[in-house]
């Protein structure tokens, strides 16, 4: 899947990511398909994130790709 949009941002992909995010100190804000604001929760272990759209993204669901 390619992002559409930028998920720090919210602008549309291939944009400037900011530095906390880079460094992986920030969770994403955004939907990397449409765009949309999330919620987010931040825990100590982690974060996960909802789209209203596309549904619940985990911070522990990337850590196993990795």
């Amino acid at each position: 899947m390619v992002p559409k949009f930028n998920t720090y941002t919210g602008e549309p992909a291939g944009g400037v990511v900011p530095t906390a995010a880079q460094m992986g100190l920030e969770p994403p804000r955004f939907c990397a398909e449409c765009g949309r604001r999330m919620v987010v929760q931040v825990r100590p272990d982690g974060w996960w994130a909802k789209c209203s759209r596309h549904g619940v993204l985990d911070s522990d669901d990337l850590d196993t790709q990795r």
